[in-house]
């Protein structure tokens, strides 16, 4: 336990800084991107390539970025360019840059960044070459859900400290959207360093960077990876001997695949994108782990998982920062989930009941672009007359309410936090 618990705190150490750095880094081209730039001209082969060079910076995984891509198709993007974007925004992000670079050298970075764009591009210009419009975009994922409209409801203009605030909130609720993750990854890459016995990675090491890299695919492909909580998972295996290819291939296909992203592809694309989606990301993975194998190789490897003796003071400050983040996220999900279940709970026993204060309202919410929104129209109608119990709906863009209030005292509570009420 105290090993686990020594690899724990280096991995940690390690990471914070420069996830803290990406966070600000986000936050500021959050803050600078002009606002309509995602609207401009995203059609042709052109546009698929400036899709590309938009999403490669941004800090989304396949959770955040399944909503930005469709949102770019309901804005009147092309198929192309709504691929191009999926395909290479999760992949990597400012953020997943630093870090890389931090466990695994600077030369695996920069060459991680320019898979993600080859393959976005490809992936977005061999949809274009289609000429298919593909599937009805469902109406299930909100446009400004991951930051299609840049600032979403909430944006203030005109000075520094509200851009400074801005940034702040911003920069937050990236690392919230993300730290469970983060949290698994950083656990699990200690578990690999002392209970996985290096031979088993020695062994997959033999098969060759190929064979390797196949496997590294088949076990990434359905999972859930994000791309800065899986670094130093990846680091981890590196160090026990998996070859640094099939690496880059467990980072381009697990943040990029899983059987939920999967599935959204399908029903907002169609059948023949959801194949090229799936093609290019199979293919350009392993095609890129035998090319980074063929020209740099493992002399690229600068920095392993964090095995110093001694942590200088500003990682440490950053690692105690993280942890009391992730401490204070963990808190508001908890609180979320008892409101959410005394809600159920008192609607419940009134229906049971045959009381009139039963009665469920729901109203619809705009402006909503992260989960602090959802719990200030939440804290805003339980501070309503006549309420006894609400739940914030964050995809659907509603709000449901039980108690006795009259629904234009429920659209006032919710205008009076800063939120409209179509």
């Amino acid at each position: 336990m105290t090993a686990f618990m020594q690899s724990t705190w280096s991995v940690l150490a390690e990471l914070a800084p420069w996830l803290l750095v990406g966070a600000l880094l986000a936050a500021l081209l959050h803050v600078l991107l002009p606002r309509n730039l995602i609207r401009r001209q995203l059609s042709g082969y052109g546009g698929a390539a400036k899709a590309v060079a938009l999403g490669v910076p941004l800090p989304l995984c396949s959770c955040g970025v399944i909503p930005a891509g469709i949102g770019l198709k309901r804005t009147g993007a092309s198929n192309g360019s709504a691929m191009g974007f999926l395909i290479s925004t999760p992949q990597t992000g400012v953020d997943s840059i630093l870090v890389s670079a931090t466990f695994l050298g600077w030369p695996f970075a920069l060459f991680k960044v320019a898979a993600a764009a080859v393959t976005g591009i490809a992936g977005g210009w061999w949809v274009e070459a289609m000429k298919d419009d593909g599937a009805p975009v469902e109406d299930e994922a909100p446009a400004n859900e991951a930051g299609v409209e840049s600032g979403g409801g909430h944006r203030i203009g005109g000075t520094v400290i509200p851009k400074i605030r801005e940034m702040i909130d911003h920069g937050g609720e990236l690392l919230q959207s993300i730290w469970r993750w983060v949290a698994v990854g950083i656990l699990v890459s200690a578990a690999i360093e002392v209970l996985l016995p290096q031979q088993a990675w020695l062994d997959l090491a033999a098969l060759g960077t190929f064979g390797a890299a196949a496997a590294a695919l088949v076990i990434s492909l359905p999972l859930y990876v994000c791309a800065t909580a899986s670094v130093p998972i990846a680091a981890a295996l590196v160090a026990n001997g998996l070859p640094l290819g099939a690496a880059l291939v467990f980072l381009m296909a697990g943040p990029a695949t899983n059987v939920a992203t999967v599935g959204a592809v399908y029903r907002g694309f169609g059948r023949k994108v959801t194949a090229v989606y799936l093609a290019t990301v199979i293919v350009g993975s392993l095609a890129f782990a035998v090319l980074f194998e063929t020209l740099i190789g493992g002399g690229a490897l600068q920095a392993g998982p964090a095995h110093v003796h001694g942590v200088p003071w500003w990682a440490a400050t950053s690692a105690i920062l993280l942890v009391l983040m992730f401490g204070w996220f963990g808190l508001q999900e908890f609180r979320r989930w008892r409101r959410n279940v005394r809600a159920d709970r008192w609607s419940t026993e009134q229906v049971a009941a045959g009381e009139p204060g039963g009665r469920a309202v729901e109203i619809a919410v705009t402006g909503m672009t992260c989960g602090n929104c959802a719990d200030a129209v939440e804290t805003a109608l339980l501070a309503a007359p006549g309420v006894q119990a609400a739940r914030v709906d964050l995809t659907g863009g509603t709000a449901t309410v039980w108690g006795a209030a009259a629904a234009s005292t429920l659209r006032e509570a919710v205008q009076d936090a800063g939120f409209g009420t179509p």
